[in-house]
């Protein structure tokens, strides 16, 4: 298997799409580089994340990342009923509550 980005979670099995483009930090400030796949995959799933791009990142990477990251559910990759707001995307959040 060839190896994936530092961003890629050990039990996503999606595969890297791209160079690693993206910083995605958490609360305290630890993070991770990634693709910009895994990194929006990341990003959906830390409370209180924020991407930045890399200094040789295309342009518009943290953008898309975050962009990306607002239709995806935390921790997708897992099985089961998703029914609560934590367990939904950022977009599904705001349309339930009608935004």
């Amino acid at each position: 298997m060839d190896p994936r980005c530092p961003a890629a979670h050990p039990d996503d099995p999606t595969p890297c799409v791209g160079p690693l483009a993206v910083t995605v930090l958490d609360a305290a400030g630890a993070g991770a580089d990634g693709c910009e796949h895994h990194g929006a995959r990341l990003l959906a799933s830390v409370d209180g994340a924020r991407v930045h791009a890399l200094d040789d990142a295309p342009p518009g990477a943290a953008i898309r990342t975050f962009t990306a990251s607002d239709g995806i559910r935390p921790f997708c990759w897992l099985d089961g009923p998703r029914t609560e707001p934590s367990q939904l995307s950022r977009a599904e959040n705001r349309a339930r509550q009608g935004r």
